[in-house]
């Protein structure tokens, strides 16, 4: 009997010290805080004023080119300047064996010290002959022909002047020099070449690239809405051009503008397009002729346009697809419509409104934890000196709708 009581006193304990438990257990559960909601980094959309640019391709020219020739024959003897530095108009480039031209000078100026003393005779039998031909001393005939004499050896001395001016000017072409003023190449004949034989001998290549061009086609209808636009005043010009941006091959922008000249004057029947000239500065000599550039050409300004940066949009096959932060704190997946790349942002033409908040960064941790809201923060783009953000691709839409169950599972078996 006192065993049975004691027994039932023990049973009674563990009863309590359970029941105990269990409260204490629930009072801990009770007292838990929420887990804290994850913060994403969002922009808020605002309209803005963008250009729409065409992008058309080509390769850099020079603003102006010349060759280099030999204009008279002979045996070049030396070369006068430093390959591919900057050489001046007139400034000597290469000299050529002028020992015969030097020779054929000399020949004239002796051609014409023959014909002023040819002269100089013709001249006094004139003069002796006219009286005497008054006097009829001589014939008529006798002074024509003395007359005739003199003016002869007066052509002869014209004619030697001539021979005389034509040896110079060989002489000075035994050196030749720079047609224009600019950037000079690599030497196209050496030392010991017979040069200007046959025919006019190339020497080299000068080339003036603080100015270079690139050769355009466009539409028609691109290239009238252009000239309509800026007779209208409604696009950015300078001294009467369109202000164009240049990238080079590796994506880069170049940091001068060009301008946009309009060069033919007829529309190609077949094509329906029309060539245009870009005309680029090139002070730095930072581009080089025969390099490929792409140039944007404005062609359409938007009012009140929506722009968000490209790492803010998942492309996929189904569409593009932005995040949104609704009021409450949950997301949405929104698709939206994209007209055209603008730098490393997208503009926007249907899907988002003005006051929207797309997310931007925070994304991973939502779908790691999967929280059905979140907190928000301004987001803050990456400087200048780091790198940009690749443009998202095909990636995973967040859950806005409802968390993971299995993750809330595991949540609740780890407490």
């Amino acid at each position: 009997m006192g065993t049975n009581r004691r027994a039932d006193k023990w049973r009674i304990s563990a009863i309590v010290l359970a029941s105990a438990l269990a409260l204490a257990a629930c009072g801990k559960k009770e007292n838990a805080p929420a887990p804290q909601a994850p913060m994403v980094s969002v922009l808020t959309v605002r309209p803005q004023t963008v250009t729409i640019d065409t992008e058309l391709t080509g390769r850099l020219k020079p603003i102006r080119e010349s060759e280099v020739r030999a204009r008279v024959a002979g045996v070049l003897l030396k070369r006068l300047f430093t390959e591919g530095t900057y050489v001046q108009q007139g400034q000597p480039l290469f000299q050529i064996d002028n020992a015969p031209y030097l020779a054929s000078l000399q020949s004239a100026r002796a051609s014409l010290a023959t014909a002023q003393a040819n002269a100089a005779k013709a001249d006094a039998d004139v003069a002796r002959y006219r009286p005497l031909v008054a006097a009829n001393a001589i014939s008529k005939q006798e002074f024509d022909q003395a007359i005739a004499q003199q003016r002869l050896a007066h052509a002869q001395i014209d004619s030697a002047q001539a021979a005389i001016k034509s040896a110079q000017i060989n002489v000075g072409y035994a050196y030749v020099r720079a047609p224009i003023s600019g950037r000079i190449g690599k030497a196209l004949v050496t030392e010991g070449a017979l040069v200007g034989q046959n025919d006019v001998t190339k020497l080299a290549l000068i080339q003036q690239t603080h100015t270079l061009y690139v050769d355009l086609t466009q539409t028609a209808t691109q290239a009238m809405k252009i000239r309509q636009d800026i007779a209208a005043g409604r696009m950015k010009t300078i001294n009467g051009a369109v202000e164009v941006a240049i990238k080079l091959d590796d994506g880069s922008e170049y940091p001068q503008k060009g301008r946009l000249l309009f060069t033919d004057m007829t529309v190609d029947e077949g094509t329906g397009e029309v060539k245009v000239r870009a005309e680029i500065p090139n002070d730095n000599d930072m581009l080089l002729p025969g390099q490929f550039v792409r140039v944007e050409i404005p062609q359409a300004e938007i009012q009140n346009a929506i722009v968000v940066p490209q790492q803010a949009v998942t492309r996929g096959a189904s569409g593009d697809t932005v995040t949104v932060v609704n009021a409450d704190g949950s997301l949405a997946i929104r698709p939206v419509t994209v007209v055209q790349q603008k730098g490393t942002d997208w503009v926007i033409s249907g899907g988002l409104r003005v006051g929207d908040k797309v997310a931007m960064d925070g994304l991973a941790l939502v779908q790691l934890t999967g929280a059905k809201k979140v907190q928000t923060q301004p987001w803050k783009p990456a400087s200048a000196n780091a790198p940009a953000a690749a443009p998202v691709q095909a990636s995973a839409p967040v859950q806005a709708a409802s968390a993971p169950k299995a993750s809330a599972a595991s949540a609740s078996q780890a407490k």
